[in-house]
């Protein structure tokens, strides 16, 4: 490496927009898992284009300077979080809408268009893009892809992987040298041609190359109103088994969503959206089956609910209240972060198992002695325990890792995984080494040394490579 770095970095992209103020420095090395470690950059970068990405890589690959790309920052895993020495490749500014194509019902877009942005740019098309992380008002394209995100609907109409037809990736290794770029994937609805690259970069948390592009599969827009199911019940245990009940139904809805007490108070606390949360856990339903297959499937969600021990279970159409109540939702982490240091999970079990994994974790918050507030897209099962603890406790701080830990270890026990969505990261490795086991994870390595040689791509993340 160059006696001074930065300098060569800036002799290296002279009219690039390179932040080497410290306080602004800081604001980009982390995303928001305020528990995972952050690094010092050696500067950060503000790309406007593909060609000052593909300039940026070749530089640090001729310097060592390691590339940490990142978007809005929402991610919960650490996984944008800068390392010692790096350059923090910001993508943010790179957030156009570059074509939408409603005959072939495909959208192509920069890595930083923000998500609910591109709902708003494709539903003048009458079309949509359903995935809908609950970062969506904030959270970018380019960092979903990064995670393979879900969101709220993700149950009836998939995750973030199932609407990525094709990318252009800055990458190095066997493509050629550092800052060359490719296109994986296709435009097509259809195609096989060779292995799946495109889905090996989704999910791949920036380690393999810098996402410079998307391609993505869009929906015709829903036209019907959907009906909304809200069920109120006394335990967490009740709720996850009114989950249960509904898969063995074979009930679609397109998105089933859980808060327990202690996130409907922290919400309702600031916002004041006129929730009444006396409720051990509330379960909220959205159902969008066209005509009267949907209130009928809105009835049978309700009875279900009653079923399982609901307190009581409504059905709505009216828009104004289901999304405040969504949106709810939505604020519950926010909300939750604005009473301590949250450290945030993210397991995935078998539906079936939903209601054995929330009895697990209310019995590990108890046995340690650690807060936990829940949010689940319980429908497919992926559970949000949130671990809060008061600012300035270390002993409640070690306390919530153990919790947190013993969490990860329930997951994989009942058949499920340690990252549903937020992705591995800093805080996770540990957990998918567990998960996987050292076979798989040997061949996760083996791709990330095949495909980054020099390790300059968002190092120790995910794998973890030794000496990364």
């Amino acid at each position: 490496m160059s006696a001074d770095p930065r300098a060569a970095l800036a002799a290296a992209l002279p009219e690039a927009d390179l932040v080497t103020d410290p306080d602004v420095l800081a604001s980009l090395s982390a995303d928001d898992a305020e528990w995972a470690p952050a690094g010092r950059p050696l500067a950060a970068l503000r790309a406007v284009s593909a060609a000052q990405v593909r300039a940026a890589v070749r530089a640090c690959a001729e310097l060592g300077v390691p590339v940490v790309p990142r978007g809005a920052g929402t991610g919960l895993s650490g996984g944008a979080n800068a390392t010692e020495g790096c350059l923090v490749l910001d993508l943010s500014r790179m957030d156009r809408v570059l074509e939408i194509d409603a005959e072939n019902l495909v959208a192509v877009v920069q890595p930083g268009v923000v998500n609910d942005d591109l709902k708003r740019a494709v539903a003048e098309h009458g079309l949509w893009y359903p995935p809908d992380p609950a970062s969506a008002p904030w959270s970018t394209i380019g960092g979903n892809v990064a995670t393979n995100a879900g969101g709220l609907c993700c149950l009836k109409y998939g995750v973030t992987r199932d609407y990525v037809l094709g990318l252009e990736a800055v990458v190095g290794g066997p493509a050629g040298e550092y800052g060359t770029a490719v296109r994986l994937g296709r435009r097509t609805t259809k195609g096989v041609s060779g292995y799946d690259l495109a889905s090996l970069f989704v999910g791949s948390e920036g380690t393999l190359g810098v996402v410079t592009e998307v391609t993505l599969r869009l929906r015709p827009a829903r036209r019907d109103v959907p009906h909304t199911v809200v069920g109120a019940f006394d335990s967490l245990v009740a709720a996850g088994e009114a989950v249960a009940l509904c898969t063995r139904r074979g009930l679609a809805p397109a998105a089933l969503e859980l808060l327990d007490r202690a996130c409907l108070e922290a919400v309702e606390e600031w916002k004041h959206l006129g929730l009444e949360p006396d409720a051990g856990a509330l379960l909220l339903a959205r159902l969008d089956a066209p005509g009267q297959a949907g209130a009928e499937e809105a009835r049978a969600v309700a009875r279900a609910f009653t079923e399982s021990g609901a307190r009581w279970a409504e059905r709505s159409t009216d828009a104004v209240e289901a999304e405040a109540l969504f949106e709810a939702r939505r604020l519950a982490y926010p909300a939750l972060e604005r009473l301590g240091p949250v450290l945030t999970e993210d397991v995935c079990v078998p539906r079936s198992a939903v209601p054995a994994m929330l009895a697990r974790t209310e019995e590990i918050g108890r046995r340690h002695g650690v807060r936990i507030a829940t949010i689940a897209h319980a429908g497919d099962g992926n559970l949000h325990p949130l671990l809060i603890t008061p600012p300035g406790d270390d002993a409640a701080r070690r306390a919530a890792q153990a919790a947190f830990d013993e969490l990860l270890d329930q997951a994989v026990a009942l058949g499920g995984t340690v990252t549903g969505e937020h992705g591995v990261g800093l805080l996770k490795r540990g957990g998918m080494r567990a998960e996987l086991g050292p076979e798989v994870c040997a061949m996760q390595e083996a791709v990330k040394r095949t495909l980054d040689p020099l390790g300059l791509f968002n190092p120790g993340k995910v794998v973890g490579m030794p000496g990364s």
